[in-house]
């Protein structure tokens, strides 16, 4: 629970919140855009194929644009940040792989260095502060999957600093209100969930779950640079924690069709087409996703085809092609063991049913063994633990 709620927090701290400012200065700042970057709408029309492209796991075309655009402004954040936003998504993939961490973080420190500069030389440079806010955020989010609890304290505090600066004024621009949608949905939802945090979050200002989900929606159909972002948090929000299933395949399948090389993405449409009924359709994606597994194409590997083979097996055992699912659950093992997810729901589902398999087909030493293997992987508490509890006293094995 404690590692679930740091990622949260890490989460929520991103800090890419909006800034306090007079409304006057609010409009002197949209009419100067070359003050500030991310209000400068030319730039933003010059490296929008670079961000698609970095959305599309074509990572060598916009890490090109990136250093032209670091020529061009060397003293600014901007371009290491969206540099360190592209290791974030190779991590995301795969967060239990660390293979990036370490390029992931030196990208951010060169970010958080330079806005850093810049806040020094002037307290009230709003775009500074949201730099600050969001490279500080992103690094307690790596340091709370990777339970390094004092350096994920330590930049959540730092982020939390920044944020505090930068929240407010919706007006301002719509890139700079992810954070105040952060902040409104989880600060109301993690009391919510976690009634031991509630005398620490009431420490913090008061939320609106609500209120978070509509500036969610402002960003994603409004904002340039956290656009994506803002769709990533509303599809796994809806899907999670909001129960409309037909929300989120709305906006993973519309992020699946604009960038159809993101696996992260890819494999979510697939989800969410399973988790509605869609049943031929996410067999489709699925079979996609081990195809482009086996070509090695950028970001496609086992995690992947642990969701992917899952949801072929179950569609072929429902269809009563037993030799199909058999084929994909053992894949759905293969792929699991591979990226040591063996504790994974879907994988201690695989288990369970190629047990109930072997026990139709008689064979009671595999049955046997298989659910040896989800009564070693799954705690008791667990349901494929009861389940296969239940199955082998039901079943004398």
């Amino acid at each position: 629970m404690i590692a679930r709620v740091a990622v949260i927090i890490g989460v929520w701290i991103l800090g890419l919140g909006v800034t306090q400012a007079r409304q006057a200065e609010v409009d002197s700042m949209i009419h100067a855009s070359s003050e500030y970057l991310l209000l400068d709408r030319g730039l933003q029309f010059r490296i929008t194929k670079a961000i698609n492209s970095m959305y599309n796991f074509d990572f060598p075309t916009a890490e090109r644009d990136y250093a032209v655009l670091a020529l061009q402004y060397p003293d600014h954040p901007l371009p290491e940040f969206l540099v360190a936003l592209g290791y974030w998504w190779r991590i995301e993939v795969d967060v239990t792989s660390e293979k990036y961490d370490a390029t992931f973080v030196k990208y951010l420190d060169r970010a958080i260095a330079k806005a850093k500069t810049l806040f020094d030389a002037d307290e009230t440079n709003k775009e500074a502060a949201f730099f600050l806010a969001a490279g500080y955020g992103f690094q307690s989010r790596l340091y709370a999957e990777r339970k390094s609890w004092t350096k994920a304290a330590w930049a959540g505090r730092n982020a939390l600093k920044y944020m505090e600066l930068s929240r407010g004024e919706e007006e301002f621009n719509p890139e700079l209100l992810l954070g105040d949608a952060l902040f409104n949905y989880f600060s109301e939802w993690i009391p919510e969930n976690y009634p031991l945090l509630r005398p620490v979050m009431a420490l913090f200002p008061k939320g609106n779950k609500q209120l978070g989900l509509q500036q969610l929606e402002q960003v994603a159909n409004n904002a340039f640079y956290t656009r994506v972002e803002a769709q990533y948090f509303l599809f796994r929000l809806y899907a999670s924690e909001e129960k409309e299933p037909f929300k989120a395949l709305q906006i993973s399948g519309y992020l699946h069709s604009k960038f159809p090389n993101n696996p992260y993405f890819h494999r979510s449409y697939a989800r969410h087409l399973y988790a509605v009924g869609r049943w031929p359709e996410s067999v489709q994606e699925s079979k996609e996703i081990l195809a482009r597994i086996e070509e090695k194409m950028p970001g496609y590997e086992s995690n992947s085809g642990r969701y992917a083979a899952f949801y072929i097996a179950q569609y072929s055992e429902r269809m009563g092609e037993m030799g199909e699912a058999k084929k994909y659950y053992l894949k759905t093992l293969s792929y699991g063991e591979e990226s040591e997810s063996q504790e994974s729901g879907y994988y201690l589902h695989a288990l369970l049913q190629l047990g109930k398999m072997a026990a139709a087909e008689k064979d009671k030493s595999l049955a046997k063994k298989y659910f040896k293997e989800v009564k070693k992987y799954a705690k008791r508490k667990h349901p494929a633990h009861q389940e296969a509890r239940e199955f082998i006293k039901k079943n004398k094995l």
